[in-house]
């Protein structure tokens, strides 16, 4: 068995790697690289491999950044099964559509300004293309080996990151006997809301480990919980509105549970809420389909009033006129919108409305990548542009880490001590500092072998 990592080696986006084993070649993840203009411009490059060679692609979860490139792996020649768990499955599509539509509405308005003569800008892909994608996805239940290619059995486990996110257990048979690779996917915090907690996996002879917070903690949940209750106070108080840039799949329904869950304690009758995605009121759907799925705290809530996601006074604004409607609305207000990084999506309309108030709060609930509009607000900027304005920032800025959907350095030394066999690690998905920092820990606690991916770094199993 022969890994090969083409992305998220040195970078949290664009997860990507090759696996070659019994006699097959599959990918693990296949997605898309965020951050930059520059940073996304290399969407567009070619693969660094033979596409038409890959046999199968094993999807750990439904986060553009490890499925957004599937609609161009299909459209440049692959013809193979798409494993993923079933809420997963339901999921993409929506992720798939909605990166598409704005692909397409981007390359339109781009293509009104250029002159007769210049190139025509084209979308990485379309919605048709995401048509071909779907009709090669292989749903699976979490906990189920499945055989997906002779001699390669594939188990997913629960990731606890998001809806149907895994961890993906694959073993190879050979002629020298069996050799099992894990890779962690993104690991949720243990207690995050609604999921369950990322499970063990029991031994592997090589782990890919996420390291997107290798090196913090993340502040405890009550303290994170009593920080959004003195942001809505405080907001409340000085009469402006709260912007929440959030991911359409994981913290904009996290926002809701706890705002249900809260609803005497922070007043939350009070606000005017609004869920300014049409994506993530499709997403709210998925989630009711897979309650099972649902820690018991949730499917508790979920029997009970008010509805997390039926809140007497939330707003879903699925029409562009609905959302540019919330801009009379000066304060009072609380808008969860996306994208999460604010690169992208309805999030910035809101933006260029109330970045300029003294009395408008942003509160970031996920993480900023770099080269993002979003991590450029979280690092302090004080002019900022938007749709080619410059805008002052006069906003008061918040980031409320303790709803990250990613473990912090202690979680992910927890999730790793249960492997009973201490394998090697191979980092993935996170910054070098952040990697570095990992590995040190990692070392130090358990001794075990430790080593950075970068592109093209190939490792035998």
């Amino acid at each position: 068995m022969r890994v090969r990592f083409h992305g998220a080696a040195g970078e949290v986006t664009g997860s990507c790697h090759e696996v070659e084993a019994a006699g097959h070649r599959l990918l693990l993840d296949c997605g898309m690289i965020q951050g930059s203009d520059e940073d996304e411009r290399r969407n567009f490059e070619p693969f660094p491999f033979d596409v038409e060679s890959i046999d199968a692609v094993v999807l750990s979860h439904a986060h553009i950044d490890h499925c957004g490139r599937l609609p161009l792996l299909v459209k440049r020649g692959f013809r193979g099964p798409i494993w993923t768990q079933l809420a997963t499955a339901d999921l993409l599509r929506i992720m798939l559509e909605d990166a598409a539509s704005l692909a397409e509405m981007d390359a339109e308005q781009d293509n009104k300004h250029r002159r007769n003569g210049h190139a025509q800008h084209v979308p990485l892909f379309t919605r048709a293309d995401v048509g071909h994608v779907l009709r090669q996805v292989r749903p699976m239940a979490y906990d189920s080996p499945q055989e997906i290619l002779p001699g390669l059995t594939v188990t997913l486990r629960d990731a606890g990151h998001i809806l149907g996110s895994a961890s993906v257990e694959l073993r190879a048979r050979e002629a020298g006997g069996e050799k099992v690779l894990v890779f962690s996917g993104d690991l949720g915090p243990k207690g995050t809301p609604i999921l369950r907690d990322p499970a063990p996996v029991s031994r592997a002879d090589l782990l890919l480990m996420e390291s997107t917070y290798g090196g913090r903690s993340h502040r405890e949940r009550a303290a994170t919980l009593d920080e959004i209750r003195e942001v809505l106070d405080t907001a409340w108080q000085t009469g402006g509105n709260v912007l929440i840039p959030a991911f359409s799949v994981g913290r904009s329904q996290e926002l809701l549970y706890w705002f249900a869950r809260y609803w005497d304690e922070w007043k939350m009758a009070r606000w005017k809420i609004f869920l300014d995605s049409p994506m993530a009121a499709k997403v709210l759907d998925v989630y009711d389909r897979h309650e099972s799925l649902f820690d018991q705290a949730a499917q508790k809530a979920w029997r009970g009033r008010p509805h997390p996601f039926r809140l007497p006074n939330l707003k879903f604004t699925v029409e562009a006129e609905q959302s540019r409607g919330i801009n009379a609305h000066t304060g009072g207000a609380i808008i969860i919108a996306g994208s999460g990084m604010c690169n992208g999506g309805r999030i910035r309309h809101h933006l260029r409305q109330n970045l300029g108030r003294k009395n408008a709060h942003v509160m970031f609930v996920g993480y900023q990548a770099q080269g993002t509009l979003g991590r450029r607000l979280v690092d302090g900027a004080r002019e900022v542009r938007i749709f080619g304005e410059e805008i002052h920032v006069k906003a008061q800025r918040h980031t409320v880490g303790g709803l990250s959907a990613h473990t912090d350095q202690p979680g992910l030394l927890a999730w790793y001590g249960q492997v009973e066999n201490r394998p090697p690690v191979v980092l993935v998905h996170g910054e070098d500092d952040a990697r570095e920092a990992l590995a040190g820990a990692m070392r130090a606690k358990f001794g075990n072998e430790v080593v950075l991916a970068r592109p093209g770094l190939e490792r035998e199993v």
